[in-house]
């Protein structure tokens, strides 16, 4: 009522029938349910697609080669950088995300995903100052993923063997919890170095719609040198 649309109409659209909203429409209801902007854009994505996504992505062989030099050559030495795509699977890293994270190398190819070594690790509940949040925030940014790129069975396999690994996962997916990839602050704990405060900046690459790196940039540097000796 407050919409102003009908019941019988407004049921349909609860029961999944192939009924079109208008985007009025779903800016009413955003409204009404006082959805934030990122849940208002994932609205929109589910009803009506992403008109910036193209109709074939770009899936070049030689997409994962690109990102390891950009990740490798085009970030510091002392801060974490990696490379991941859609589904969150990690593509390349530097030698400081295997200092601030893991080795992620040293795990089988069908565990590199960064938010299953999230949910799973030891380690993660540990390096992660704040885990439930980061974790939880991550998450809800890679939900949005799933409405990008509805038609990829590997993607929704990755939601069926995290909601068998993580309790913590199964309750935050069932809240529908939505973010839009955004820069974002994100507190590291490392046993030698302490506790570092950086900003992850999320970078999409041109021409690769499904991949994304995140190079790390450290808040406070004041101990930038003692690990630049350590690396060196």
């Amino acid at each position: 009522m407050l919409a102003g649309l009908g019941s019988s109409w407004y049921a349909y659209l609860e029961q999944g029938r192939k009924i079109q909203p208008s985007p009025q429409v779903l800016e009413s209801l955003a409204e009404v349910l006082r959805l934030s902007e990122d849940e208002r854009r994932y609205l929109h994505r589910l009803a009506n697609g992403d008109a910036s996504r193209p109709q074939r992505p770009d899936d070049d062989p030689a997409a994962e080669g690109l990102l390891r030099q950009l990740v490798e050559d085009g970030s510091s030495r002392l801060y974490p950088s990696y490379a991941t795509d859609h589904r969150g699977d990690l593509l390349a890293w530097n030698q400081a995300a295997t200092e601030w994270y893991a080795d992620f190398g040293l795990l089988p190819p069908g565990e590199r995903n960064l938010l299953r070594w999230m949910l799973t690790a030891p380690q993660a509940r540990e390096r992660l100052v704040d885990w439930e949040r980061t974790t939880r925030e991550v998450a809800a940014r890679w939900r949005v993923q799933g409405a990008l790129w509805p038609g990829d069975p590997a993607l929704q396999m990755r939601v069926n063997e995290f909601n068998s690994l993580s309790p913590e996962f199964a309750a935050w997916w069932r809240n529908h919890e939505v973010l839009e990839p955004r820069s974002h602050i994100r507190r590291l704990s490392h046993p030698r170095y302490g506790l570092w405060s950086f900003r992850v900046v999320i970078i999409r690459v041109a021409g690769f719609p499904r991949h994304f790196v995140e190079p790390h940039i450290r808040v406070d540097a004041s101990n930038m040198q003692s690990i630049s000796s350590t690396l060196d």
